[in-house]
């Protein structure tokens, strides 16, 4: 049985340590494979346990520290060294599912076995060219078998750097799906989420993010108090009976902010905690691969079931609707068709049944033939999407499972998953376990944001956690997004195409674009709109939903893939201007989005293989096009040394298909 909470305290430092039987100072330390990153280990005046990253020889996190309590073990007093092991990785894994096919996993670590007071506890530490990732074991010890734990750690800094926050947490406040500010790392407040982006100088960007979260509470950032320019890192506590606002998901309840956080049975392993590095946010995202890098490989031997692919939302709930929306999708190189909130009732109310098709008048009245509709679906190989909200899914997955096997079924949407507290965190990812078992993908809405499980488990395709098109977004937050929450991974952004609020947010080339720019490998298109086959329905609350047309630019929506072999960052101006490559095959898909000021794009073309000759097809925003999407199709001859020069207006984008004609 756990015992009251004691303040047994340790902290640990990476810098300089003393081995228990030596007086004389050792440093202890690991470098990146390219030796620019370091973090170091040293022995302090009082004995702590602390840690420093270093950044081409510069300190870049001063003396900092990682603080346990527990209530079983004392870890509290004199710290000596037992042992240290060193070893190396250099190796490269294979993904469909990713930004790149080929994923480099190269790292130097460090393992420190550690004696601190009556406890023990190992830190692990690896260093990659791409970042710096710590954690720490707790390993079986005096015959405890079971612990309870609370973790913090304090990174201190030498200025009052900005940084780009979310919301403080609090009741009815979204945070994962909150709108980011550029502020002083002194003014954060509680519960801002992760990663954390800081900018150190025009050449040096870090954040502060989290990897392998499966069963532990989620961490989040506040403003520290262990120097004048500090950041806290604490663990999320238990939250009680969850109430949520029924319209964004915000949470109502109040979450418990002291005391023991995790329960765990000895031996374990914390989540990784990640320091991501690079000369510029473009270089963070493209190197974002640490986060999958710290998690286990696929779990799944056979993945060729795990399809990635582009999915219509099928809003007017009805089979005549379902059948316009396959007939759609299988017309343009789409994948899936996916019924939202109200097919089975008010997914608010816990008496709604899952395991029945019982339409929410709200939503729809009507009629569908849920096994007709994925009947002729795997007639037209398209698969079929289930949305279900958590209460649901908490109370009958079990149940749920082998029915929608039966059923057809191909994938789940969650809804309002609980967030937060461990417990929340292993239902979730235990639930991803299941469905992967059944043979269904998984996309996650609301709140959750990714720490690399798809690695694990990919048929987790995407998920939410991000302010998207849904929240009628700017362009310029957009590109905050882009460099921000895209470092954590794969976002279901919700890209909408003929809804109004898309003059609201940019432009309908910049919507082509957000294809590219918001990697998902289940993107969903045209989130308000409907085939033009498909049955006039005004008694729903999808808002403004109108007939998709037939616009030229269209085909690039049915041309763009969802996953990629290759991924180049032509501009990262966080807020300003974003570009991004990626190739797929032998073609290159090019997104551009563009902030509220006018500007002069030069695009060169030296990522293209060299003696290749290629065609591009460059979509633009212009008024003088007679189409009431306004965008302008050019189609011009490249190579590796061809440059294009692009007038891109306030709030406008551009998207290119490059085909390689050799």
């Amino acid at each position: 049985m756990i015992q009251p909470l004691k303040k047994y305290s340790v902290f640990i430092v990476f810098t300089l340590l003393l081995f228990s039987n030596c007086k004389q100072a050792q440093i202890i330390e690991v470098a990146s494979p390219d030796e620019t990153k370091k973090i170091s280990f040293l022995n302090d005046e009082n004995d702590d346990i602390t840690f420093s990253i270093h950044y081409n020889k510069e300190e870049v996190i001063k003396t900092s520290a990682l603080e346990l309590f527990s209530d079983a073990i004392n870890f509290s007093g004199t710290v000596s060294v037992i042992d240290i092991e060193n070893s190396s990785e250099n190796n490269t894994w294979q993904s469909r599912f990713s930004e790149l096919s080929a994923i480099p996993d190269h790292y130097n670590q460090l393992k420190i076995y550690l004696k601190l007071g009556e406890g023990y506890v190992n830190i692990i530490a690896r260093a990659y060219n791409e970042g710096i990732a710590f954690s720490y074991e707790i390993p079986e010890q005096n015959n405890i078998t079971e612990i309870g734990l609370e973790e913090k750690i304090h990174y201190n800094f030498d200025s009052d750097y900005h940084v780009w926050s979310t919301p403080k947490r609090e009741p009815r406040k979204l945070t994962a799906q909150g709108e980011y500010k550029k502020i002083p790392l002194s003014q954060l407040e509680l519960g801002i989420e992760r990663p954390l982006v800081i900018e150190m100088n025009d050449s040096l960007i870090l954040a502060l993010a989290e990897a392998k979260l499966v069963d532990y509470a989620r961490l989040s950032f506040n403003k520290g108090t262990s120097s004048k320019y500090s950041i806290l890192s604490e663990l999320d506590g238990k939250m009680g009976e969850q109430k949520q606002d029924t319209i964004t998901g915000a949470i109502i309840s109040n979450r418990k902010n002291t005391g023991i956080k995790v329960h765990k049975k000895l031996p374990f392993q914390s989540p990784w905690r990640v320091v991501m590095i690079g000369k510029s946010y473009g270089e963070l995202l493209e190197n974002n691969y640490i986060i999958q890098n710290l998690n286990d490989p696929s779990k799944i031997a056979d993945e060729s079931w795990i399809k990635p692919g582009k999915v219509l939302r099928e809003t007017t709930l009805t089979t005549d609707g379902a059948y316009a929306a396959i007939d759609f999708v299988s017309a343009h190189n789409m994948q899936y068709i996916m019924f939202d909130a109200g097919w089975y009732g008010d997914e608010m109310k816990n008496s709604s049944d899952a395991t029945t098709v019982t339409l929410d008048p709200k939503r729809s009245k009507g009629p569908l033939d849920m096994q007709g509709v994925t009947a002729y679906a795997k007639e037209k190989g398209i698969g079929v999407i289930l949305y279900v909200n958590r209460r649901a899914l908490e109370k009958q997955l079990d149940d749920l499972l082998p029915l929608f096997k039966e059923w057809g079924i191909a994938g789940i949407k969650y809804g309002f998953v609980r967030v937060g507290d461990q417990d929340a965190t292993a239902w979730l990812h235990d639930a991803i376990k299941k469905t992967a078992e059944y043979g269904m993908i998984i996309d996650i809405h609301d709140e959750y944001r990714p720490t690399g499980f798809s690695r694990t488990y990919p048929n987790l395709l995407t998920q939410e956690g991000i302010r998207g098109d849904e929240e009628t977004v700017p362009n310029a937050h957009t590109l905050i997004t882009m460099f921000t929450r895209m470092l954590a991974g794969a976002a279901d952004n919700t890209v909408c195409y003929y809804n109004k609020r898309v003059d609201k947010m940019g432009s309908h080339a910049s919507q082509l674009a957000k294809t590219v720019c918001i990697f998902s490998p289940l993107q969903f298109l045209y989130w308000y709109d409907k085939p033009a086959a498909s049955p006039e329905k005004l008694d729903g609350l999808w808002g403004d939903t109108k007939h998709i047309g037939n616009e030229p630019e269209l085909e690039f929506f049915d041309a763009v893939p969802t996953t990629w072999d290759e991924t180049k960052v032509l501009y990262a101006e966080i807020g300003e201007i974003g570009v991004i490559a990626r190739r797929n095959g032998n073609d290159w898909f090019v997104g551009g989005i563009n902030g509220v000021t006018e500007r002069n794009v030069e695009l060169d073309f030296s990522f293209l293989k060299a003696g290749q000759n290629y065609t591009a097809k460059v979509y633009t925003d212009d008024e003088t096009v007679n189409t009431r999407t306004k965008v302008k199709i050019e189609e011009i001859e490249i190579n590796n040394n061809s440059k294009l020069n692009l007038k891109v207006n306030s709030n406008n984008g551009f998207a290119i298909h490059i085909a390689n004609n050799n």
